[in-house]
């Protein structure tokens, strides 16, 4: 994250808020299970096998959507056709997509498929980021930027450098506010919230198919 130039990291805090809207709505849709934080979705998928609790298939199918979003992310990156700032379009396009269909499939009776469409979503954004084959850091999930931010506030104390942990934490506000909005949404329009983020990740699509300046 300290890496990336300014205009990279403004990139990233609002991506990190389209992410936090469509966990706030699925969490909300689904009855508490995550569409980008796969972590906790491990761990109800391991009570949820110790409980033989009937969600368990949810949670598994949540979690292959994911990996399957990151393997679709990653080929998308690895063409040699595009450069960095198409390949951030191609990518945002489909979530766009993706997104925008999921209430039209949920509408139709089939609410985990839509909810698949969305994880897979969340897992396509991570690579939004990736570098020589590697995702940089998390945009649907912040346990790795509250470390950050934690070590960054010890180097401070230390006497090292001030600013380090200020990216993180703003891009752990990015999700939070995000979250917020997706739940006010969620409880005005249900799986239609959707659309924002949908309509979120195609003006970001769009501004990066216009440049010819890479955005990371």
């Amino acid at each position: 994250m300290n890496r990336l130039d300014r205009n990279a990291r403004l990139l990233a805090t609002g991506f990190a808020a389209m992410a936090g809207m469509v966990d706030a709505i699925g969490f909300m849709a689904s009855g508490g299970f995550f569409l980008s934080f796969m972590s906790g979705n491990s761990t109800r998928l391991s009570v949820g096998v110790v409980e033989g609790a009937a969600y368990v298939g949810l949670v598994a199918v949540l979690l292959a959507s994911f990996v399957g979003g990151v393997v679709a992310g990653s080929l998308v990156g690895r063409q040699n056709i595009l450069g960095p700032h198409h390949r951030q379009a191609v990518i945002l396009s489909a979530i766009s997509l993706l997104l925008f269909a999921a209430p039209f499939v949920a509408d139709a009776g089939l609410l985990p498929v839509a909810l698949c469409f969305a994880a897979f979503c969340m897992g396509m954004e991570n690579t939004l980021f990736e570098r020589e084959g590697s995702v940089s850091f998390g945009l649907t999930y912040m346990t790795g930027a509250l470390v950050k931010i934690g070590q960054g506030i010890a180097t401070l104390i230390s006497g090292g450098a001030r600013l380090e942990w200020l990216p993180y934490l703003l891009l752990w506000m990015g999700l939070v506010s995000g979250a917020i909005i997706g739940a006010l949404m969620f409880s005005h329009f249900g799986l239609k919230s959707l659309w924002l983020p949908a309509a979120y990740a195609g003006v970001f699509a769009f501004a990066l198919f216009v440049p010819r300046k890479s955005a990371v």
